[in-house]
C-alpha cells in the first residue's frame, strides 16, 4: 500500500504557513449545558482573531446554523470575504480530533483520514468520522486512510504535535493505555511505524500522562507543544498537592533526555498551569498549552487567573513575530476543551 511518507509527504508543523484554519460551529448543546450562546460568542472572537491573517473555513451542520453563524460573525465585524462555509452533519465541534490531518509534499497537500471514535468514550461519533471522506473530493485533495491489521487506525489531532522535521510528541496514557484504548493490539513499535509511514515523523517522543479532568485520557496538546523545530514548551505545576504535579514533573524529566532527529537536545520552556477550575463538582482540563498558532498570531486560552499574564508573556517571547491574543476560555473549558481543540490548520 502506498503511504504518504513513501510518496514524499510529511505533516507540517502548526507554526508553518497556513492556507486556512478550520473550525466547526458549536451546536451540540450537551457539551456546554446552559452555555451554548456564550460559547458561540467565543467562537466569533476566535474567528475574528484568525481572519486578520488567514481565511477561516467553518463546518456547519445545516442551513439554520449557517445563518446564525453569518449573523453573529457580521455583528462582530468579521469580514465575510475571509469566511467560507461547508455544510456537513457533525456530532460535535472538536475538529482538532476528527478533522483532517493535512500532509504536504512540495506544493501538493493531501488529507490523512484517521478513524475517529469519540476518544473511545462516547457513543455519538459516526457523523464526525465521515467528515474527511466527504471533504477530500470537495477540496480536490488526495486522501490517505491509515490502516493496520485491516482496520483504519484511530488517532485524534490533539493526541500529537509535530515539529515538521520528523519529530512527534504524544503520550503513553493516550495511545498505549488499556483504558479508552484507541487501537487495541497495536504496540508502541507499531504506532511508531505508523507515524513514520503516514506523517513522516519517525522520531517519536513519548511523554507519560496528561492533565486532571481531561476526558480524552492524555492528549498532548494540554501538556507540551512545539514552538519551533527545536523548542518545546511544557506545562508545570509546582504545587505538590495538585494531581498534576507528579505527571507534569515526569514529563519534564523525559523532555530533558529527548533528542531531535539529528540527535540534538531540545530547548525546553515552561508554562504554569492555571489555578484549578471546578464547575458542577467537576475539574475542567484548563491549560495554557491549548493555544493555537495562526499565521500572524497565537491565540491563547485565558481563565481570569493571575497566571494568565505569565502565560501570555511567555508565549509572546516564544513567538516574537506573532501577535499574542488572549481568548477568555472558561466557558469553552466547560466542554472539556479550549482553543487548540476546536481549530485545525490547513498548510499553505
Amino acid at each position: 500500500m502506498t503511504t504518504p511518507a513513501r510518496s514524499g509527504f510529511r505533516m507540517p508543523a502548526e507554526f508553518e504557513p497556513h492556507a486556512a484554519t478550520w473550525i466547526a460551529w458549536p451546536h451540540h448543546a450537551p457539551d456546554w449545558p446552559g452555555k451554548l450562546p456564550a460559547v458561540e460568542h467565543a467562537y466569533v472572537e476566535i474567528a475574528r482573531a484568525l481572519a486578520r491573517s488567514e481565511p477561516v473555513r467553518i463546518l456547519v451542520p445545516d442551513a439554520r446554523a449557517r445563518g446564525r453563524a453569518i449573523r453573529l460573525l457580521a455583528r462582530a465585524g468579521v469580514p465575510g470575504r475571509r469566511i467560507a462555509f461547508f455544510t456537513v452533519p457533525t456530532n460535535r465541534s472538536w475538529i482538532r480530533d476528527f478533522g483532517p490531518l493535512f500532509v504536504k509534499q512540495g506544493r501538493e497537500v493531501a488529507i490523512t483520514d484517521w478513524r475517529f471514535n469519540a476518544w473511545a468514550r462516547y457513543p455519538n461519533w459516526r457523523k464526525d468520522d465521515a467528515v474527511n471522506a466527504w471533504l477530500a473530493p470537495r477540496l480536490g485533495l488526495r486522501r490517505f486512510a491509515p490502516e493496520a491489521n485491516g482496520r483504519r487506525v484511530v488517532l485524534e489531532g490533539g493526541a500529537i504535535d509535530v515539529n515538521g522535521r520528523g519529530s512527534i510528541l504524544t503520550t503513553e496514557e493516550c495511545l498505549l493505555s488499556r483504558r479508552q484504548a484507541r487501537n487495541p493490539g497495536l504496540s508502541r513499535g507499531r504506532m511508531e511505524a505508523i507515524f513514520a509511514e503516514h506523517l513522516g515523523a519517525p522520531n517519536v517522543l513519548w511523554l507519560g500522562r496528561g492533565i486532571a479532568g481531561d476526558d480524552t485520557h492524555g492528549h498532548v496538546d494540554d501538556i507540551a507543544r512545539f514552538t519551533d523545530p527545536r523548542t518545546i514548551v511544557a506545562a508545570e505545576e509546582p504545587d505538590r498537592r495538585d494531581p498534576n504535579h507528579a505527571p507534569l514533573a515526569d514529563n519534564l524529566r523525559r523532555l530533558a533526555r529527548m533528542r531531535d532527529g539529528a540527535g540534538r537536545p531540545f530547548r525546553i520552556a515552561t508554562l504554569p498551569m492555571p489555578e484549578p477550575i471546578v464547575y458542577g463538582g467537576q475539574r475542567l482540563p484548563a491549560s495554557y498549552l491549548n493555544f493555537y498558532i495562526a499565521n500572524g498570531s497565537v491565540l491563547v486560552p485565558t481563565f481570569n487567573d493571575p497566571r494568565d499574564r505569565i502565560a501570555l508573556d511567555t508565549i509572546a517571547g516564544l513567538f516574537p513575530t506573532r501577535e499574542v491574543v488572549g481568548i477568555h476560555a472558561v466557558d469553552l473549558a466547560w466542554g472539556l476543551g479550549t482553543i487548540h481543540c476546536l481549530t485545525q490548520q490547513q498548510p499553505a
